[in-house]
């Protein structure tokens, strides 16, 4: 199966990581951002066919989308799903995982993955349903991060948390309501940090799960963050506190 990907950052991760799978590139006849030009030279070593088309060939391409003058497309990426969790926590000594919750909106969840390339997370965990789909839009504002970070859907959200915590991964939920904040927590060991949507939060039964609740300390008047901010909050308190064990 094929699918379509948009934006430089998009496209030259694939080209960095897995240069097999881009099948065909759409360029603007009328580009005019140079930025573009060492990514073209790039896809011609690669020997990867690139055809030119006008503005409004690419815009129906990407639906309207923001392309940036560039669209590709690739052959479907690895699948993760959770009989791979073993694999993926025994690449490293102390796993960190963000687990999403509810969260629908595509922008947010390519967001979440940016933030967790840079804080090296793991893995990204997400329920197969009601849940955003990895599409065009999400790897676009992942800038990359989609193509580098495993995102592992899972059939049952509690099962997975369960699997865990068997090993030893302590379960952080995040909450509006609770008083114990995440830089009052110790987050230096194995670790899982759920996500809730912004307003309805985690579902109950994933709450339910929790081994810990914890709070970002807000002190103005707004009573929430967008829930891709918030995980950038609680991602580098994780990566804060690891970096000073060291």
């Amino acid at each position: 199966m094929s699918e379509v990907i948009y934006g430089v950052h998009a496209i030259e991760s694939v080209l960095n990581k897995e240069p097999h799978r881009i099948i065909e590139v759409f360029i603007s006849k009328t580009r005019e951002e140079k930025r573009l030009d060492p990514l073209i030279k790039k896809l011609h070593q690669f020997g990867v066919v690139i055809q030119e088309a006008n503005k409004a060939t690419l815009d129906k391409k990407s639906d309207g989308a923001s392309h940036q003058g560039i669209i590709a497309r690739v052959k479907e990426g690895k699948q993760y799903n959770e009989h791979d969790l073993s694999d993926l926590m025994a690449q490293t000594d102390i796993p960190l995982f963000l687990v999403l919750d509810n969260i629908t909106d595509p922008h947010n969840l390519g967001a979440c993955l940016r933030s967790a390339d840079a804080a090296g997370v793991s893995a990204v965990i997400v329920p197969k349903d009601r849940s955003a789909p990895l599409n065009a839009i999400a790897k676009k504002v992942a800038c990359g991060a989609a193509e580098t970070v495993p995102l592992v859907r899972v059939t049952n959200l509690a099962r997975t948390l369960r699997l865990l915590q068997d090993k030893h991964v302590w379960i952080v939920g995040t909450a509006g309501e609770v008083d114990k904040t995440i830089y009052d927590a110790r987050l230096t060991g194995p670790l899982a940090i759920i996500m809730g949507a912004e307003g309805d939060g985690m579902r109950r039964l994933t709450r339910d799960h929790c081994d810990e609740l914890l709070t970002i300390p807000m002190a103005g008047t707004v009573s929430s963050l967008n829930v891709s901010v918030a995980t950038g909050i609680c991602l580098f308190e994780v990566v804060r506190q690891r970096l000073a064990m060291k």
